[in-house]
């Protein structure tokens, strides 16, 4: 194995557990760096808590939830922006290759599926601040020389996911007995749901990748109520959907990714069907109710 020693900031979050315990599975020495270490904007955090050597980065931390985003923007440009040149500047000096994981930033779509040649376009505060971090690592890559691969999710969901996304709200309201209703902001918008095995097969994939972006997803939509539908069918519950209306600012109406990129660069290919990442989640979160 040509990489041992591997640093995952972000390692609390959603994607950095399971990231770190499918490396440390497969034999890596992952360090993991996240709140309880320090303000990764502090200058230096990292190289005051990291062992060195370090021979690969993921770079997963960062402000996410999007509604947050229009709230406290300048909090989220902080983490987002300043977070991220820190970590380039610790790989500059330590030699470590980077996989920055960053987001859907191509804004309303000009057309479907959207590919990596589509114009990028700031529709959120959050989007923004992806896309500033992207254009750092860029240019770290062309000036400094350091390896870096950029991948562009675009909505990720499974076990251990915060119930403020849509598919954990969604399972929680449908299993919760109390609840008579499944109550939503609006069931129109479509969107495309790549379980989080699926994505961590392709972050591994990422530390011989060549030096570009992809996006990643499962190339194909479904829409907030076939979701929810889906679900009924799944726990064999059923309930009234009400619709509240409420169209988010800069609501997209259906988008979905075109993912023959990475899956013939880097030989990767969705391995969980919606219908299978959905049965695990929701037995996780049955679990957690016993």
């Amino acid at each position: 194995m040509g990489m041992k020693r591997i640093l995952v900031t972000g390692a609390d979050g959603f994607i950095g557990r399971k990231l770190t315990e499918r490396l440390i599975a497969e034999g890596y020495e992952v360090t993991g760096f996240d709140l309880r270490h320090g303000d990764i904007c502090e200058k230096d955090a990292l190289e005051k808590n990291v062992e060195l050597p370090v021979d690969y980065t993921f770079h997963l931390a960062g402000k996410t939830f999007v509604p947050d985003s229009w709230n406290d923007p300048q909090d989220f440009y902080r983490v987002n922006v300043l977070g991220t040149l820190n970590v380039l500047e610790f790989c500059r000096r330590s030699g470590s290759g980077l996989t920055f994981v960053s987001s859907y930033v191509y804004g309303k779509p000009e057309y479907l599926p959207v590919d990596e040649k589509h114009p990028v376009k700031p529709f959120n505060p959050y989007s923004h601040s992806k896309i500033i971090a992207e254009e750092l690592c860029r240019y770290y890559c062309d000036e400094f020389g350091i390896e870096s691969c950029i991948l562009r999710p675009f909505n990720i969901y499974g076990p251990g996911q915060s119930d403020r996304f849509l598919i954990p709200e969604i399972i929680k309201k449908v299993l919760d007995p109390s609840t008579e209703v499944v109550e939503i902001n609006d069931e129109r918008p479509k969107r495309d749901f790549l379980y989080i095995d699926d994505l961590i097969c392709a972050l591994i994939k990422t530390m011989t990748a060549p030096r570009t972006f992809y996006n990643i997803g499962r190339g194909e939509s479904i829409s907030v109520k076939d979701l929810i539908c889906f679900v009924f069918s799944i726990t064999g519950i059923s309930k009234q959907i009400i619709s509240l209306g409420k169209e988010r600012q800069m609501e997209i109406f259906d988008l979905y990714a075109d993912i023959k990129k990475i899956s013939h660069d880097l030989s990767w290919k969705q391995k969980t069907l919606l219908s299978e990442g959905l049965k695990l989640s929701i037995t996780h979160l049955k679990n957690l109710r016993k």
